[in-house]
């Protein structure tokens, strides 16, 4: 797993996105990927992956005159990671004020409180 001192950027994981989709995949097929949803040059999708390499997140492997690139580092990887940083930075690492904080400023709809109600009656009926 990537180290909490590399985190993955927001343009990083965009790139982590395409690849979590489908792989392996070539710099040519990420760039024609990512050329749909963003304005980014060839070179810093190229840039992007580097980092990337540098971080162990993905890999490259040699394929005739190419490479392709494929993800070491999972979705649930990274949303574990990302979700920890987010309370530890944001909410002093409690879940309970991050909920509050979204009751209070976001709209819930039934289906996001029954989904939470069933996760907390979940998660008691594992703790007895």
């Amino acid at each position: 797993m990537i180290s909490n001192a590399r985190p993955i950027t927001d343009a990083e994981s965009q790139v982590m996105a395409v690849l979590w989709q489908h792989a392996p995949r070539s710099s040519e097929e990420i760039v024609a990927a990512l050329g749909e949803t963003t304005d980014w040059h060839e070179k810093t999708i190229r840039t992007l992956l580097n980092r990337l390499l540098g971080k162990a997140a993905v890999s490259a492997e040699r394929d005739g005159r190419r490479y392709l690139y494929r993800p070491l580092l999972t979705r649930e990887q990274w949303q574990s990671s990302e979700s920890r940083n987010l309370l530890d930075r944001v909410f002093g690492g409690r879940v309970a004020p991050l909920l509050a904080h979204f009751s209070t400023h976001e709209k819930l709809s039934k289906r996001d409180i029954a989904e939470l109600r069933a996760l907390i009656d979940a998660i008691d009926a594992k703790e007895r």
